[in-house]
């Protein structure tokens, strides 16, 4: 069955071939690390151990998609809402408000916001996610103002002398032309908050910044490339499931 729908569609299997691929790399990095020894013994000759073992890359990497997870649905949420209430009538007043509230969490460098969020919630994840969500508020808000506010006129107009409410314009009009946008916004604030979670582990909070961190306070290179290396193939990864999903929104919005 899974054939015949590959040669009905042969531009389906060619799509996945890129998130697929970056995510077989990062599962060999993953559970293949620890046979890497050589290698790394070579990019720090000096280092007593080369390969980082106070926690398994695979919980640090689980730990690293929760905390990018949780700020995540939080930012998506807020974001969309908000942008949604300032665009209908009633919050069209506070347009230039949530802008410039949204631009304040990109105005404060994520390690700033960790300093003045750690006296106050205490060492951990916590910390790390609150700086996430206000560094990843902007590009979720201002895609989805940009997205809703390019939908055609004439379209909505059509949809309400068809009798459409304003509700129903919204859900099946608006938001559905306006998808590939607020996505697009969406996937650079999850890719961005990917590398930027690393901070975390300067506050205590265990995730793949561990190795990085680790590896800058005692001058082992190894420890810091093998952080990279997973951060980066994960960032990918990521990037490219959300692309294809952007080319998936954007064909269906076109038919």
């Amino acid at each position: 069955m899974l054939a015949s729908v590959v040669s009905q569609r042969p531009g389906f299997a060619l799509r996945w071939l890129v998130p697929l691929g970056w995510a077989a790399l990062l599962a060999l990095a993953v559970f293949g690390m620890q046979y890497a020894d050589g290698f790394f013994r070579w990019i720090a000759p000096d280092a007593r151990q080369v390969i980082y073992s106070r926690a398994s890359f695979l919980d640090l990497l689980g730990r690293h998609l929760l905390v990018v997870g949780v700020a995540g649905a939080v930012t998506i949420v807020v974001g969309v809402l908000a942008g949604i209430g300032v665009t209908r009538r009633y919050g069209r007043d506070f347009l230039p408000l949530a802008g410039q509230l949204a631009s304040i969490g990109q105005t404060f460098p994520p390690v700033a916001v960790l300093a003045l969020a750690v006296p106050v919630l205490g060492f951990g994840t916590l910390p790390i996610i609150v700086a996430l969500m206000l560094y990843g508020l902007l590009p979720i808000l201002r895609n989805t103002l940009a997205g809703l506010q390019g939908v055609d006129a004439s379209t909505k107009e059509a949809a309400l002398a068809m009798g459409m409410t304003q509700h129903q314009i919204l859900w099946r009009v608006e938001l559905p032309l306006a998808a590939p946008v607020i996505l697009a916004g969406i996937r650079t604030s999850i890719t961005i908050n990917i590398a930027t979670a690393a901070l975390g582990a300067t506050v205590g909070a265990s995730n793949l910044g561990d190795p990085i961190i680790s590896g800058i306070v005692n001058s082992n290179m190894a420890y810091v490339l093998q952080g990279a290396l997973l951060i980066a193939l994960l960032a990918l990864t990521v990037d490219s499931l959300f692309d294809l999903f952007q080319q998936a929104l954007a064909r269906r919005s076109a038919a």
